[in-house]
């Protein structure tokens, strides 16, 4: 008879902590959409869906005002597997004080932005102990909080829109030692999520720089080696029908429709799971900007490029260490 090993446990939780999270969207969204239709067409129970959506009204400002997150949430045993499963670490290169508010802008997205959401969304890699504190706030799309039920269960993490109005409120609705972490590249980023690739979608992601100076917050440099190397990608011969799509849908959502794929269940099968190979996030020291309430855009950029330096040298200073050559540069596009 076949009996499980401990080894083999371990790694069953680590992919359904993975799974969990990735299909919980999904499956939130589908059954809340299957449970009312059924209530409203089938059923004299159609109240139930009015005071769910009259919730959903009057509940529909908190993910700009600063969320509502459960520390029990973010200490689930279950984050533990998921990080572990690559696993994640986060290394500070300078203490941050926590008398003062900062933006924390990591690259790269990467398909699923695994790194960002292990360390920031969850309490599980030691972030508080490494970063006492300090509070972060991970933003995300504000459509992830359309949905009754995906929104407490995203807005329990810690996590916030990334909406103008959210950034305003964090930064001067809820004292000192926030940081706000912004995943900069977004989902235009994952076209050139590809293994070895350094490649960032940055030059004209403006946006957090000006938020900073409006605030007179420090902005802080983050790259997570190795999230670029999590998936593989299909690459279609450019002006192909699929790649036409492929930038005809960029063009219209914003999003790049990627065909990606990762590791199946068995280690050398297909599928969707990520490559489990470690993912190491380093924080580089806060860049201290000025305060001014309507900055220009000579000043915006000025800071930008400032930044974007500030990222090249805490690249070039870990990359060796990762297995990067020392020729390699990032490339921002």
């Amino acid at each position: 008879m076949f009996w499980p090993t401990k080894k083999d446990l371990k790694t069953a939780m680590e992919v359904f902590a993975l799974f969990q999270w990735a299909l919980s969207a999904f499956v939130i969204v589908t059954t809340v959409i299957l449970v009312n239709l059924y209530l409203v067409v089938f059923t004299s129970y159609w109240p139930v869906t009015v005071v769910m959506l009259t919730w959903l009204a009057f509940d529909w400002k908190t993910p700009e005002r600063g969320g509502r997150r459960f520390t029990c949430v973010r200490r689930w045993r279950l984050w533990k597997h998921y990080s572990n499963y690559f696993p994640l670490k986060i290394v500070k290169t300078k203490d941050i004080s926590p008398n003062h508010n900062y933006i924390l802008a990591c690259h790269p997205h990467g398909l699923m932005a695994h790194s960002c959401f292990g360390h920031f969304a969850t309490d599980r890699t030691d972030f508080s102990k490494i970063f006492p504190g300090i509070t972060p706030y991970m933003l995300t799309l504000g459509a992830f909080f359309w949905v009754p039920f995906l929104r407490e269960y995203i807005m329990s993490t810690g996590s916030c829109s990334v909406s103008q109005a959210s950034m305003d409120f964090l930064l001067t609705q809820k004292g000192t030692g926030n940081m706000l972490v912004v995943v900069v590249g977004g989902l235009a980023e994952c076209r050139y999520s590809l293994p070895g690739s350094t490649t960032l979608f940055l030059k004209n992601r403006q946006g957090f720089v000006r938020t900073a100076l409006r605030h007179g917050v420090s902005l802080i440099p983050a790259y997570a080696f190795g999230e670029a190397d999590l998936y593989k990608q299909h690459i279609f011969t450019p002006g192909s029908l699929i790649n036409r799509f492929q930038k005809w849908f960029q063009k219209m959502v914003h999003i790049y429709p990627c065909a990606f794929y990762g590791r199946g269940f068995t280690k050398n099968s297909w599928g969707l799971l990520p490559f489990s190979q470690p993912v190491t996030t380093i924080v580089g020291e806060p860049l201290p900007l000025p305060k001014i309430e309507n900055p220009s855009q000579e000043i915006v950029t000025k800071y930008h490029t400032l930044y974007i330096d500030a990222l090249r040298k805490l690249f070039d200073q870990h990359k060796t260490k990762f297995g990067i050559s020392e020729t390699q540069e990032l490339v921002i596009v």
